[in-house]
């Protein structure tokens, strides 16, 4: 099992393609590229975090045709979500687990300190479609910026290593 990160798939939302400049004619296309690029990566035994607006209005055929678990983290428009949260492993607003002795808080949005921020954890976020540059251990894994497909944690890894400490890291431990 390989675990990935996602964020603003925003499925349906046929104003995001002119919102974000996206390369789709329209909304069907955007769709089932992002289908076709998910799958691509994610295998049906895989663990997919997304960390929010995965789409609006009639979405469940879409989650029954991706790959993988999914663990949604809410973000702005999780209105139709709910209508399926029987499709999603879990619902919820933010989570913060360990991965290889690495504590990873993921939120929809970016935030400037977050759990052992201090002791240079990582932090993923979504909502700024690359607008938003992280700081520190903290970046967008949002479609926008990763071909429009999920990223692997060995990816997320292999950029936080060529990250700087976070700005509130404890040098000296008493």
């Amino acid at each position: 099992m390989s675990i990935f990160f996602t964020s603003d798939t925003h499925f349906n939302h046929a104003n995001i393609i002119r919102f974000c400049n996206r390369p789709f004619s329209d909304v069907l296309q955007m769709n089932e590229t992002i289908i076709e690029n998910w799958n691509k990566v994610v295998k049906p035994e895989d663990k997919v975090y997304h960390l929010g607006d995965f789409g609006f209005g009639e979405v469940g055929y879409i989650i029954d045709r991706l790959n993988g678990k999914i663990t949604l983290i809410r973000g702005s428009h999780e209105k139709s979500a709910f209508l399926y949260k029987s499709k999603f492993e879990l619902i919820v607003p933010l989570l913060e687990f360990e991965i290889d002795n690495n504590t990873i808080v993921l939120c929809h949005y970016a935030m400037r300190v977050w759990r052992k921020s201090h002791y240079n954890s990582w932090h993923l976020y979504g909502h700024s479609h690359g607008m938003l540059k992280g700081q520190g251990k903290s970046f967008d894994v949002g479609v926008d910026c990763w071909n429009f497909q999920p990223i692997s944690y060995e990816k997320v890894e292999s950029v936080m290593k060529g990250l700087p400490d976070n700005f509130n890291l404890i040098k000296e431990r008493r």
